[in-house]
């Protein structure tokens, strides 16, 4: 079989960390090129000695024009994304984008939540957001993949059984995550030096996190109604991993809400319904969400507890098994 032709732009980030340790064993994919402003000109394996071995190539400027590829990972920040997608999209490339810049559909949300004017808005229309648990089918034949947040992909996947099934009222929805690290993203800032995260955890970016805007957008997609969700996120002293919590009023009574969980995920490989609460030990590393839900009949609130890699399934992985699905592989392959 022929292989596909990947590039990684953004590749010295964590998440192009990443997709460079799921891809090198794919089996059916070939890094091209990697791109990083900072460290073209030296080797990846230098840059990142745990590639030693697996990869004899050296990091490159990042040039749309010069890619030579089947898809396009680009793991930029929101803005500089939407540089590269256009050139890469009339070339005939697929893109998957790792970051903000095509996961809302409406220009003027976008501006609202990211504080500047959307650099390519008629792309919009024509993004498919990357969870393939909810639109597996439209990701099969997109050119564009929107790849979600860390943050969403534990909220959306945990709401969305109790949402759709109307076990619970669409209004009043209350949602905490706790994050590692990694997620603030491969930079120096005082704020996530170890001697400020160490032996500490915080909230930030109350009461409007970026990551709202995508996420309400999606559960209101579920919901068939407009959906606003009160959404705090903390920083705890971990490298990676998330767990949210989600707080849902009951719509009627749950006869049993672990097994409905479990029969709609039923057969989704990269979603554990668990009797136990999750933790993120036991994702680490994986494309796994794992979920466990508890009903509260003292408040009448259903109580869903979920845990993610925020670099995998948050991330990197969760564009690798978009990826599978373009090309048409079996969805599972390179993550397991």
């Amino acid at each position: 079989m022929k292989k596909t032709k990947a590039a990684i732009v953004g590749a010295s980030g964590y998440s192009g960390q990443e997709l460079i340790r799921l891809l090198v064993r794919h089996p059916h994919v070939e890094i091209t090129q990697f791109t990083s402003r900072q460290y073209a000109g030296k080797a990846v394996a230098e840059v990142f000695p745990r590639f030693r071995g697996q990869v004899d190539a050296t990091f490159t400027e990042p040039d749309a024009s010069r890619i030579d590829a089947d898809a396009v990972f680009l793991a930029l920040p929101h803005g500089v994304a939407a540089e590269f997608a256009p050139p890469l999209l009339q070339k005939g490339i697929k893109v998957l984008d790792l970051s903000a810049d095509f996961r809302l559909k409406s220009a003027s949300v976008y501006k609202e939540f990211y504080e500047h004017e959307h650099p390519a808005p008629h792309l919009l229309k024509q993004s498919v957001y990357g969870l393939p648990e909810i639109h597996r089918e439209q990701i099969r034949s997109a050119k564009l993949v929107a790849c979600p947040g860390c943050y969403p992909t534990s909220i959306i996947l945990g709401i969305a059984p109790a949402l759709k099934t109307g076990l619970v009222k669409s209004d009043g929805i209350i949602a905490t995550s706790l994050s590692g690290v990694s997620g603030a993203g491969r930079k120096v800032a005082d704020e996530f030096l170890f001697t400020e995260c160490n032996e500490s955890a915080r909230a930030y970016s109350v009461p409007k996190h970026r990551h709202l805007g995508e996420i309400e957008q999606e559960v209101s997609s579920l919901a068939g109604t407009n959906v606003i969700i009160t959404f705090t996120p903390h920083l705890i002293p971990l490298n990676r991993g998330i767990v949210s919590t989600i707080y849902l009023s009951l719509a009627k009574k749950a006869e049993d809400a672990l097994a409905m969980y479990r029969d709609f995920y039923k057969g989704e490989t990269f979603v554990r319904v668990t009797p136990s609460l999750p933790d993120t030990k036991n994702v680490e590393a994986t494309n796994f969400c794992d979920i466990s839900v508890r009903v509260d009949p003292r408040t009448n609130r259903l109580i869903v507890v979920s845990a993610i890699d925020n670099l995998t399934k948050g991330a990197a992985g969760q564009a690798v098994q978009c990826l599978n699905l373009v090309c048409g592989y079996d969805e599972a392959t390179g993550l397991l």
